[in-house]
């Protein structure tokens, strides 16, 4: 078998290949380094409280995992559950939170809603003045949520497909399939052919490249996400922070930097740049939010390259082409996905077919109208 994209999910779905399935003739193909696309370039946060069932079942998955992840690779990914919270900042946000949160509940995924009080004694230093331009009428609380150690999380899952005997290949771009009567032969690449009975196509925001290269279409638009974090300051933040109507988010790392996050720009491109308007309008936000981080100075700014379905939902799937499955369409919630979407992904090429967690994620939804439509339905996107 070969794996194209040497990111999160793509070590991960080789690991879970050797370790759950005893499939060891893999090669993880990457063009650049591994885990220098999405996964090295995002805000690092982990939560499982999405609204509908298929989307709870599949992030609630990977959450289990998540927090047994260091002691199962033999690395430690500096998993901290500190706690995710969404806040509310006017009626339609208490409605469409508290919604969430019972929502969580039928599902078996712990949501707490909190009172102004209580999200004021949760996180002290955040403005809950009434009279603020977004005053806070509440907030759900996800305790089990909170971030991890992006690159770690890379490395530890390489160690441990390598370690299981998978072959991990940098610096190998994939230039196009050997499809031979409507199944794939292997990957053509930079470094030469590779051929193989099965591949499994995880590259993010180029998902739309490598599918043309097969011969189908995706329906998934790539746009860039763009974060920033500040210089280092004392440790003055537990949590993780978000804010729909404010649209930004913030925690802070264990070396002290603020780690802020915008939304997706509405135009498709795929550069890993930041632009000046969005950083401007996020900070503007998030001192309002935070006005004790007024006078913090920004250290550095990036941008990721996010894949969006038009349902907000990832593409866990088999494809027209026999034995060829593509795993996208993550949009800005993919690095919170990781250990699921490896696992799910890897009894999906072993099997040839979805596991109960994964089914609903397949291609041919936009065909039948099945969506699992998540536009808003998880409030900020991360």
């Amino acid at each position: 078998m070969v794996i194209v994209g040497g990111g999160g999910h793509g070590l991960a779905t080789a690991y879970y290949l050797a370790k759950l399935h005893g499939l060891t003739n893999v090669a993880v193909v990457e063009k650049g380094w591994i885990g220098g696309g999405n996964t090295g370039r995002n805000t690092t946060i982990i939560r499982s409280n999405y609204l509908n069932d298929e989307s709870a079942g599949l992030y609630e998955h990977a959450l289990k995992l998540w927090e047994g992840l260091s002691q199962d690779l033999n690395y430690n990914v500096m998993f901290s559950q500190r706690g995710v919270m969404n806040l509310a900042h006017n009626e339609h946000d208490v409605r469409e939170l508290k919604r969430r949160c019972y929502a969580n509940h039928l599902n078996g995924v712990d949501s707490d809603w909190l009172s102004t009080s209580q999200v004021k004694e949760f996180c002290p230093i955040l403005n809950c003045d009434p009279d603020a331009r977004y005053p806070v009428l509440g907030a759900t609380l996800q305790r089990r949520g909170g971030v991890a150690r992006h690159d770690a999380v890379a490395w530890g899952y390489a160690r441990g497909a390598d370690r299981r005997g998978v072959d991990i290949i940098q610096n190998c771009e994939v230039t196009g399939f050997r499809i031979h009567d409507g199944a794939v032969q292997g990957v053509e690449t930079t470094k030469g052919f590779i051929g193989a009975a099965k591949v499994g196509v995880v590259v993010a925001g180029h998902a739309t490249v490598l599918a043309d290269m097969a011969g189908f279409r995706l329906p998934i638009d790539s746009h860039p996400l763009q974060a920033l974090v500040s210089e280092p300051i004392k440790p003055v933040l537990d949590t993780v922070v978000m804010s729909n109507a404010v649209h930004a988010y913030i925690s802070q790392s264990d070396k002290g930097e603020l780690v802020i996050g915008a939304g997706a720009d509405l135009y498709n491109s795929y550069a890993q740049r930041g632009s000046l308007p969005i950083v401007e309008e996020t900070i503007r936000a998030i001192v309002e939010l935070f006005p004790m981080f007024g006078r913090v100075r920004m250290l550095r700014s990036w941008g990721g390259i996010v894949d969006i379905a038009p349902d907000a939902s990832p593409i866990i799937s088999k494809t027209p082409v026999g034995g060829l499955y593509f795993n996208c369409g993550w949009g800005t919630g993919g690095f919170k996905a990781t250990p699921g979407s490896g696992w799910v992904f890897a009894h999906t090429i072993a099997r040839d077919e979805p596991h109960a967690i994964n089914a609903a994620f397949k291609l041919d939804r936009f065909y039948s109208g099945e969506l699992v439509a998540e536009h808003g339905a998880a409030a900020v996107a991360h």
